[in-house]
């Protein structure tokens, strides 16, 4: 798998304790917290918003995830999810381990072969990954292709996020 990273900066002088794309044994901030940061990389991901939460066996750069409010744990995206989803920034790969999912902004995210750019995003058979292809129940909604496979990394695509989530609902 490939090993995409960014350079976020907090934007909040007072919450720079632990930063986006770090992971802890140990939880630097009260799970649920919320934070705007900068890309102090490449500038062409502007600010995103990132939530503090606990991880998940298999958890890795660009997986997408689900959260639940009640204690802050993450699933790994699945079919028939009912929650809200994010993008793991660093491989938060045990229940364990602490750290930040994106919820908002322009993201990279793992897709599977054939994603499209401006395409919609579903969850597969795959954990963590998103096609285009449609699947009823499956659309994640708030989300949106901003790139084509394998940008900027093989097995990543990029990703306009607005709060998203998946209710099992509809595909429409």
């Amino acid at each position: 798998m490939a090993s995409y990273t960014n350079d976020w900066v907090i934007l909040d002088p007072k919450m720079r304790v632990q930063a986006i794309n770090a992971v802890t044994t140990v939880p630097n901030h009260p799970l649920g917290t919320r934070v705007r940061a900068k890309d102090n990389g490449t500038g062409a991901f502007g600010e995103g918003e990132f939530i503090y939460v606990k991880g998940v066996a298999s958890g890795a750069i660009g997986a997408w995830v689900t959260y639940n409010a009640d204690d802050w744990t993450t699933a790994l995206l699945a079919a028939n999810a009912s929650a809200p989803v994010g993008i793991m920034i660093a491989a938060i790969d045990a229940a364990t381990k602490y750290g930040w999912v994106q919820i908002w902004g322009k993201a990279v995210g793992l897709a599977l072969t054939g994603y499209a750019d401006n395409g919609l995003v579903y969850a597969t058979a795959t954990a963590g990954s998103v096609d285009d292809a449609v699947v009823a129940g499956d659309r994640v909604k708030l989300a949106k292709g901003a790139s084509a496979l394998d940008t900027p990394d093989t097995g990543f695509a990029e990703f306009e996020i607005h709060y998203p989530y998946m209710d099992d609902g509809a595909a429409t």
